[in-house]
């Protein structure tokens, strides 16, 4: 198979993550960090992605998927340009995390897995950050927002409006 970028809907495979592919997909464990590798490279996994990733490695679709639903990690709808990310570890759901996905949907006009209609905000909830000690956490790209009520939420996410 030749190793030239490949189209795909509105994206397209670029060599870098075609050679990824290449080298991975015949060690065992290889999906799952196929897949991290495509969604650091396009933000998420697209059901066309998850198709030529099934071509590409020869693991059945139904497989593919399977990884991706299972993990929460991983998206199968493009985010918002800022991902607000709420954890919902024990510590972090404890002290008001729910509060915390609820203030920042509501500001938002968010339904869940939903992105503002201005492509800038979506709000997911994560599994643990791992700054339990700072908890109720959430984070905004790579920012990190800790011991936070539902009451900063319109001062962070102002931060990033318009930027």
């Amino acid at each position: 198979m030749a190793q030239d970028a490949k189209t795909e809907g509105d994206y397209t495979f670029p060599q870098e993550l075609l050679s990824f592919i290449e080298e991975w997909k015949s060690k065992p464990g290889s999906l799952i960090m196929i897949l991290h590798k495509t969604q650091d490279v396009f933000g998420y996994i697209s059901r066309p992605a998850a198709e030529q990733l099934s071509l590409l490695t020869g693991i059945p679709l139904a497989r593919v998927y399977g990884v991706i639903t299972f993990y929460h990690f991983f998206k199968t709808t493009k985010p918002g340009k800022h991902r607000i990310s709420v954890c919902l570890g024990t510590a972090c759901y404890l002290k008001g995390a729910q509060d915390l996905i609820d203030e920042c949907r509501k500001l938002l006009r968010l339904e869940p897995n939903g992105v503002t209609d201005d492509g800038q905000f979506s709000v997911d909830p994560v599994r643990c950050v791992g700054c339990c000690g700072l908890a109720p956490v959430i984070t905004v790209g790579t920012d990190t927002f800790g011991k936070i009520s539902k009451n900063d939420i319109p001062g962070i996410i102002a931060k990033y409006q318009n930027v």
